[in-house]
């Protein structure tokens, strides 16, 4: 991985930035093995929460290590992860069960592009944003960060940090969406909470949450200018959704492991309609041709002898100018 900018000091110092000339408008890293049109093999998921294999309430051990081991399977070259990768994440114990749980990924050289989840942060703050910068060199000790890779590019954010339009994430976030590069097919947008959600999340929970609606809102405003396709990628729900809003892909990923929460009824707006029961599976997401293919495969059996997967959901983006013109309040 070779960086083309050093992150702006005044985050680390904790200065706001008042212009955007503070703001580097460049990708964080560019991966330049990548040349645009390369073809991508990807995979997306998340809501692990690894810990001790003894701990059964609150993840599922057995279908956490076994995910984790089918996702090395997929040999992707690229791994989205949509947070809450530890149960504690200020635990030493816990980040070094999810170093063992994945070390296969680090055998077969898998780039990992991580968000921070609530749990990353679970026990202390501070020292969860600490074990998550050190479990995870390749981003460079960047809460946020860009990634460029050829045709495809992916913006992770932080929900820990402050999304307010005059904060340094968000100024940062609309300087990224105001000059992405012009080979850029495909933009993926991680971030831990989801920006759209079914309708009982809706009526059951606090979702979206304020800070999600003020990114999501920023997106839209920047969607009339912007030449790539947009994909919004989260967890935290522990179950799959999937929606599309302004010619925007919104993506909830989050079967990985952790306790898995039923969805009784799907609103219309969900693309996905299976409403069985639970829901643990990762993504498979391919770009080739100027085309993006996603798979949903979800875990048939979680009670199995033997465990297998299913494709449960499957969809088709392409490129184009992501101009939809009127905006859904």
């Amino acid at each position: 991985m070779s960086t083309i900018f050093v992150f702006a000091c005044a985050f680390f110092l904790g200065a706001s930035a008042q212009s955007r000339e503070k703001i580097d408008v460049n990708p964080t890293f560019t991966i330049s093995k990548y040349q645009p049109g390369a073809p991508m093999h990807m995979v997306g998921y998340g809501d692990m929460r690894f810990s001790d294999p003894s701990v059964k309430i609150g993840t599922n051990p057995r279908i956490r290590k076994w995910l984790a081991d089918r996702v090395a399977e997929e040999n992707p070259e690229v791994l989205l992860l949509t947070g809450d990768m530890p149960y504690v994440g200020s635990s030493d114990a816990d980040w070094q069960v999810f170093r063992d749980e994945t070390a296969i990924w680090r055998q077969h050289n898998i780039l990992q592009l991580p968000t921070i989840g609530n749990h990353e942060v679970r026990g202390n703050n501070q020292k969860g944003i600490k074990n998550y910068l050190d479990n995870f060199p390749g981003i460079q000790n960047h809460r946020y960060y860009s990634v460029l890779m050829g045709s495809v590019e992916v913006i992770s954010l932080d929900m820990t940090s402050p999304s307010g339009g005059t904060s340094t994430q968000a100024t940062w976030f609309a300087a990224q969406l105001d000059h992405l590069p012009r080979q850029v097919e495909f933009l993926f947008i991680l971030y831990h909470t989801p920006w759209v959600v079914d309708e009982q999340s809706k009526l059951f929970t606090n979702l979206p949450s304020k800070e999600a609606l003020t990114l999501r809102h920023l997106l839209e405003i920047h969607l009339y200018k912007m030449h790539a396709k947009v994909i919004v990628f989260n967890g935290h729900i522990h179950n799959y959704e999937r929606f599309e809003r302004n010619g925007v892909e919104y993506v909830t990923s989050g079967g990985g492991g952790a306790e898995p929460y039923p969805l009784l009824f799907r609103g219309s707006e969900d693309l996905y309609r299976d409403t069985a029961f639970p829901v643990y599976h990762y993504l498979t997401l391919d770009y080739r041709n100027g085309q993006l293919h996603a798979v949903m495969w979800k875990v048939k059996d979680p009670d199995a002898a033997t465990l297998s997967v299913e494709k449960k959901d499957e969809f088709t983006l392409t490129a184009e100018p992501n101009k939809t013109g009127v905006f859904i309040p």
